[in-house]
């Protein structure tokens, strides 16, 4: 019988100015860019490598929006939360696309985040990559949609290398694979884990899961999910135990009609 041996933070508040989004006809390319738009990014992403709350909240305006049900004082205390368990964070935001009409400018973004996390005095190593599409008014972000999202946490010396195969988007209701395929040969190693699905809320960045893990094939984790009857955004994540290390994959599914 599967017990709960790991209880993990999902949805890690991970904010991006953020793979592969198509441009829209009419969007524009990064080479053209104005200067002040690039500068804004890289002061964003100074202000966040230096986990400043109130500089980042500066480049924010008061009536701030998100697609997860974000709001402006949400967001703060989202980034001092997630600061205090992570160290040692970089961020890195390439323009995608932009496009301005009249006073808004549009951006779609990807941000690449690395950086380390403690758990019970044991470290985990993140690697998150987030795309996401900000109007902004004024150079501040007003409104702001998530349009993909990856995360990986890695603990111990020899973490399962894992492939997480779920697609970005389905159907509402519609059945989809969810596979996390190890890499290496485990040898006589014992493989555990499991994989829950989470709608995407602005609750959701504040709870906890407390996994059932259960006994896996040496080559991985391999289920059906079937998305709900509602459109949204959830976080698939699978975690994979073995002997000399842990490794929990995340990513967002989108849900349409």
């Amino acid at each position: 019988m599967a017990k709960p041996l790991f209880s993990v933070l999902l949805g890690a508040v991970i904010w991006g100015l953020g793979t592969g989004i198509s441009l829209r006809a009419n969007a524009e390319t990064p080479e053209t860019a104005p200067a002040n738009v690039t500068t804004l990014l890289n002061q964003i992403d100074a202000a966040a490598n230096s986990q400043d709350v109130e500089k980042v909240m500066g480049f924010y305006g008061s009536n701030f929006t998100n697609s997860d049900g974000l709001d402006y004082q949400n967001l703060r205390q989202v980034l001092k939360d997630f600061w205090t368990r992570y160290s040692q964070l970089n961020y890195r935001t390439k323009l995608q696309s932009w496009q301005q009409n009249g006073d808004t400018l549009t951006t779609t973004t990807i941000t690449e985040i690395t950086g380390t996390k403690k758990i019970d005095h044991r470290e985990f190593s993140l690697t998150s990559t987030i795309t996401s599409q900000q109007q902004i008014q004024g150079e501040k972000i007003v409104q702001q949609e998530i349009l993909a999202e990856k995360n990986q946490l890695t603990l111990g010396n020899k973490p399962p290398t894992v492939v997480f195969n779920v697609p970005e988007q389905v159907k509402v209701g519609q059945e989809f694979n969810i596979d996390a395929i190890v890499q290496e040969p485990l040898g006589n190693d014992i493989l555990i884990g499991t994989a829950i699905t989470q709608p995407v809320t602005a609750k959701s960045y504040s709870e906890s899961e407390l996994l059932q893990l259960e006994f896996l094939p040496s080559g991985g984790l391999f289920k059906i999910g079937q998305a709900p009857d509602t459109v949204g955004n959830n976080w698939i994540s699978a975690i994979l135990m073995r002997q000399g290390g842990v490794t929990l994959v995340t990513q967002r599914l989108r849900v349409v009609k």
